[in-house]
């Protein structure tokens, strides 16, 4: 949680060629690599699981019960290169991109909730395609890319928040403890598009120092992450002043059924607003330049809380959220790189500059765990540690700053 309220940021764990979805025309796919897509309940079929490089076509038919989505993703299974939604029951659509040589994800989305269904790998060879174009539609394209992945995170947030909500409501806290740093990943990469929503992100995600100072009633996921993490007699709250302990008992049942109830409408009203016209031209406002504001916000973020260990003051489980908004900076830089590196040689040294940034830190990030198979806790990292993922966060935070007004030039 930080206060800035910027819109943009998305996820990745490794920058490629940028696939542009939507610009080409349906005659020029070659006859060779037309597939055909079958979208069912559990399953989503691909004709071929090979093509050739350039301009690809997928008919998606949708034989389910459910309306469904098909994506596209990276080859680190997260950034959505291409996706059609919105397909009903009985209905058909087709996913048209400009597909580079490499390895990629298939899937489809019935209910457009959760993970999807039928993940299958998908190669691409042949030789890199050259991608044509006016300047403003290529950028609008990286806008609804961006787009395409906050509805897909979104989509994953609401059952994750579902059994969260369930386990913590029971009373297995077990499970819940389990589930807490995994299902804020989805919500960390993401965060600036609730920030950008008023008092939304409070009620989701501020901490409890946070709500104190603006006189908010404390909710979210804070709120049941102490629940879960019951603060030791001698502990201070995040302000190092305040004991944990001071005005504070474990919730009753009834209160945590209040407290999750909201946690879940309130993640409701985010996934409404990501799928509406207003989330749409409110990205079309800012253009590129919010999507690099956003890669900018969500370091930052980093910086200002995660680093620190006062994000999940109880729980310890900031690396999670670390690594979360890590991935979703890097993403909305991948997606305005392009326009960065055709600024001449400056820009292509600046964007080398930004993603060696990525990869040092992310190879210091990876020798304390992973969000696949979770990190360490906080307190357990030492003193060197921090600094040096510190350093590694300063020696990022410099160049990236100059990013949106290169991709303006």
């Amino acid at each position: 949680m930080n206060t800035h309220r910027l819109v943009g940021a998305a996820a990745l764990a490794g920058v490629g060629a940028l696939v542009l979805a939507g610009c080409v025309a349906r005659a020029d796919v070659a006859a060779s690599d037309a597939l055909t897509v079958t979208s069912t309940a559990d399953g989503c079929e691909v004709s071929a699981a090979t093509a050739t490089s350039g301009t690809l076509a997928f008919d998606v038919t949708n034989e389910g019960d459910e309306v469904t989505e098909f994506y596209l993703l990276a080859d680190d299974g997260l950034r959505i290169v291409g996706e059609v939604e919105n397909i009903a029951p009985g209905a058909s659509r087709t996913l048209t991109v400009v597909a580079q040589p490499g390895e990629y994800f298939t899937l489809c989305k019935p209910g457009m909730l959760g993970e999807g269904v039928g993940r299958t790998g998908f190669s691409v060879s042949g030789d890199a395609v050259a991608i044509d174009g006016e300047d403003a539609e290529l950028k609008q394209q990286a806008v609804d890319l961006y787009a395409a992945f906050v509805k897909d995170q979104v989509e994953n947030l609401v059952p994750q928040v579902d059994a969260l909500v369930t386990a913590y409501e029971s009373g297995d806290d077990g499970t819940a403890k389990t589930l807490f740093p995994q299902v804020r990943a989805y919500y960390e990469r993401i965060e600036p598009i609730a920030e950008a929503l008023g008092d939304l992100d409070p009620k989701i995600d501020y901490r409890e120092v946070d709500a104190v100072a603006e006189g908010l009633d404390w909710t979210g996921f804070h709120r049941i992450e102490k629940d879960l993490w019951v603060p030791a007699q001698d502990a201070l709250n995040a302000d190092g002043e305040t004991p944990a302990w001071q005005d504070w008992a474990p919730s009753t049942p009834e209160e945590r059924a209040a407290f999750g109830d909201q946690l879940v409408s309130d993640i409701a009203e985010l996934d409404a607003y990501v799928h509406s016209d207003d989330f749409q031209a409110a990205l079309d406002s800012q253009g590129v330049a919010g999507l690099s504001n956003g890669a900018i916000a969500l370091l930052d973020e980093v910086a200002t809380g995660k680093i620190t260990g006062e994000e999940d003051w109880w729980s310890g489980t900031d690396l999670w959220d670390f690594a979360a908004n890590v991935e979703g900076s890097k993403m909305a830089f991948s997606l305005v790189s392009d326009f960065a590196a055709a600024q001449g040689d400056d820009g292509a040294a600046l964007v080398d500059e930004i993603d060696g940034g990525y990869t040092a830190l992310e190879e210091s990030l990876a020798t304390h765990g992973s969000l696949a198979s979770g990190f360490i806790f906080y307190p357990e990292l030492t003193d060197a540690d921090k600094r040096e993922l510190t350093d590694l966060l300063n020696a990022l935070a410099e160049p990236l700053s100059q990013l949106t007004v290169t991709v303006l030039e």
